[in-house]
């Protein structure tokens, strides 16, 4: 946040607005990629290329693995990373499609193998830190990762352990819990900025029991956002789902990467028949 106001400072006093040859500078030293477009965002892949690596249980502490989706291309420098849980008895495999989505938009990504199946969201929590920090600290892919910017996000318990991520290292500059499931209904402590994605028609994690109260009782000043998908069910993250992969990537970049120009899919957001819903602070507002 303070980096954010400093840079709107500077923005005041004019002192970013171009480089000594008088061409304009980016708004953020973290912009990754060309000028977003609305087909950018809803294509298959973003403008990066990707590789991926596993990640066995056996060289890991705190998770159970995973895959790790990375841009191939160092030259524009370090990327955010973001580690993402998959639901309640469900394995990485059941949602691997955000991997490389969301890795092709300029992010490292690791999506893990929980330590069970059966794992609370508390411990998918910090199942979730600890695979950020094997990301930073460990992994082969570490010297292409900022290791100030980072995220959290999963799916059913995995979404309620990114809440539970969130709330444990309020240093998370964004978190994307989908179709969260969690019995602690109160994140008034939440400082991270956040988009909740729930299903109309979730009868697992139901929105009016959870992703509402979730989204509602987050403090403002965090920055949130909660997107409804119309007539979506608890497991509409495990097929290839373009509203919830424009929003999020739009999300990470506008809070991960700071980077102001993703700012106008999230205010005044997304619409039409696949939306039941959409409600956030606006990070302008």
């Amino acid at each position: 946040m303070a980096a954010r106001l400093g840079l709107a400072a500077a923005l005041v006093a004019g002192a970013v607005l171009a480089g000594p040859s008088g061409v304009a500078q980016a708004d953020s030293p973290y912009e990754r990629g060309p000028d977003p477009t609305t087909a950018i965002l809803e294509a298959s892949r973003g403008p990066f290329a990707t590789a991926s690596q596993s990640v066995s249980s056996l060289s890991v502490t705190g998770f159970g693995g995973g895959v790790i989706y990375y841009p191939t291309s160092t030259s524009e420098g370090t990327f955010g990373a973001i580690a993402i849980s998959p639901g309640y008895t469900a394995a990485w495999s059941s949602i691997s499609w955000l991997g490389p989505r969301i890795a092709s938009h300029g992010f490292v990504v690791i999506g893990i193998e929980t330590n069970t199946r059966l794992d609370q969201p508390d411990s998918r929590g910090r199942q979730l830190l600890a695979a950020l920090d094997y990301l930073t600290e460990r992994s082969s892919v570490r010297s292409r990762i900022d290791s100030s910017r980072l995220a959290v996000a999963g799916h059913s318990m995995g979404g309620g352990g990114s809440l539970e991520a969130a709330s444990a290292r309020p240093s998370l500059q964004a978190a994307v819990p989908l179709a969260p499931w969690n019995l602690d209904k109160s994140w008034s402590e939440l400082r991270v900025p956040t988009l909740i994605i729930g299903g109309e028609s979730d009868s697992v994690a139901p929105v009016a029991s959870h992703s509402v109260p979730f989204y509602t009782s987050i403090p403002a000043s965090a920055e949130k956002a909660y997107l409804e998908l119309n007539g979506a069910s608890h497991f509409f993250p495990q097929t290839v789902n373009t509203p919830t992969a424009r929003q999020m990537v739009a999300w990470l970049k506008r809070f991960v990467d700071d980077d102001t120009r993703y700012e106008q899919f999230l205010c005044p957001g997304p619409s039409g028949s696949q939306i039941e819903e959409y409600r956030n602070t606006c990070p302008s507002a």
